[in-house]
């Protein structure tokens, strides 16, 4: 219970991180007066960053374990949030750019770490369920992240307090890097069983596991769908004449992202009682769906079913997760590694949507989601049938 009370700590702080993103974007729009596919580079720079350390954070987690992984982490999130200082003296984007991406470096170590290690905390039959409830604090940063972000940045001033909330984050990560140094969590060690050590010796190793490469596959277009559905919330309903950005980026904390973190606390509940792999076959239909519906363009009902997007999101990127790393065993963390590359669509995506939007409309620019998520229903579908098999 302690290791994993200390550890969904991380959850919220890597929560806090990447939702704030959104509000930073529209920001940079305004202050620096950029196009939606310019200002995009924030998120393409801050996934690129989990692309680039996913490998080095999983051979440094194999070897000196989950804990130093997560001191190490913590200390390149501090170190990033803090240089938020000198870029905004300096009001160069090419710098906050740089700055994000030392960032995403110490957030891949962190979550590279944590997913697994809370998927080992427990019997195996409740790992997805286990995932989801730490997730749930995740999605509490992401409420935080917005509401804080949007306070600070869009004021009646006109100033640009860019570093304040980053100043913030910085400081209390430093101080969490600094428990976590002091204390000591448990190490788990996995034994390599006689089928698994004949697989090993094989070229194809890991990559045999064919639900793990078509899961790391669907949350590489997960993190597309839902990277590009928060980073141009604000200028949807802006651009519709819902409200401005600064109400916006309220709705975006309460609204979304609020049914974003009931979704997995209900997630992790229903899981107790229904496969995973059954509850996200029905998710994956309700994003589906409700993503057509918002490029159809039909008011009040898009705007709705943009909320009901959140909702079936929630439970995907967890799910999808421990799905993934089933029977693994001493794969575990390298599995993790690869898994942790996947928010690469989360820098992809958001330059397609926005490209989409600048080219015709943001409804139809949705169109970038909704492929997306007909990718997961398809790895959904799969997993659903391999468990039936079983």
């Amino acid at each position: 219970m302690f290791p994993f009370v200390l550890v969904t700590s991380l959850f919220f702080l890597w929560g806090f991180a990447h939702a704030i993103l959104d509000v930073l974007n529209k920001h940079f729009q305004e202050v620096m007066d950029i196009t939606r596919t310019h200002s995009a580079m924030v998120q393409f720079m801050f996934y690129l960053g989990y692309f680039v350390m996913a490998i080095p954070a999983g051979l440094f987690i194999t070897r000196y374990g989950y804990r130093r992984g997560v001191v190490l982490g913590l200390l390149l999130y501090g170190i990033g949030s803090l240089l938020f200082i000198p870029g905004e003296r300096w009001m160069s984007f090419e710098f906050f750019l740089f700055s994000l991406f030392v960032i995403a470096c110490g957030l891949v170590f962190l979550e590279t770490a944590a997913n697994p290690y809370m998927t080992e905390l427990g019997d195996r039959e409740t790992a997805a369920s286990r995932l989801n409830l730490a997730q749930s604090f995740n999605g509490l940063g992401c409420i935080c992240g917005p509401l804080i972000g949007g306070l600070l940045l869009f004021n009646d001033s006109g100033e640009a307090n860019i570093s304040y909330p980053y100043m913030l984050m910085g400081i209390v990560v430093l101080c969490v890097a600094l428990i976590f140094s002091r204390i000591k969590l448990p190490e788990i060690v996995y034994a390599e069983s006689g089928e698994q050590a004949g697989t090993a010796s094989k070229k194809s190793g890991l990559w045999s596991h064919k639900l793990f490469v078509f899961g790391v596959a669907a949350l590489f277009c997960y993190e597309i769908a839902e990277i590009s559905i928060n980073s141009f919330f604000i200028n949807y309903v802006v651009d519709d004449g819902w409200m401005n950005a600064r109400d916006a980026s309220i709705l975006l904390s309460f609204g979304g992202l609020g049914l974003f973190m009931c979704g997995r606390f209900a997630g992790s509940w229903i899981m107790q009682h229904i496969r995973a792999e059954r509850v996200l076959l029905c998710c994956a239909v309700g994003t589906t769906v409700a993503t057509l519906l918002i490029v159809c363009n039909l008011g009040i009902v898009s705007l709705a079913a943009l909320f009901l997007v959140y909702v079936f999101e929630a439970i995907m990127f967890p799910t999808i997760f421990a799905i993934s790393l089933k029977g693994l065993g001493v794969y575990t963390k390298r599995a993790s590694s690869f898994l942790m590359m996947s928010p690469i669509g989360g820098a992809v995506g958001p330059l397609l949507m926005g490209y989409v939007a600048d080219c015709s409309n943001m409804s139809m620019s949705f169109i970038v989601p909704l492929v997306s998520f007909f990718v997961v229903l398809c790895y959904a579908r799969c997993a659903d049938k391999a468990e039936v098999a079983l």
